[in-house]
């Protein structure tokens, strides 16, 4: 089962993010990204992939991810 959405998204300032278009924008993103990883997990598992050599290539790629605040000109 996937989690819920964190009911308070922390902001640079140490403050919690407090916009509401913000955290519908945040709670949207999570939904979808949750449901897309969700069903390439299941898709990997009913072809026969290993569950946790999944769950590691999963995790890869959200450690992988590049902050827009790194990426260069």
């Amino acid at each position: 089962m996937i989690p819920p959405p964190p009911t308070q998204w922390p902001g640079l300032d140490g403050n919690a993010v407090g916009c509401r278009e913000k955290l519908k924008m945040l709670t949207e993103n999570y939904q979808e990204v949750a449901q897309v990883l969700q069903d390439a997990f299941e898709d990997a598992i009913l072809m026969g992939v290993e569950e946790q050599a999944m769950r590691q290539v999963l995790a890869d790629i959200v450690a992988g991810l590049v902050s827009p605040k790194r990426r260069g000109p």
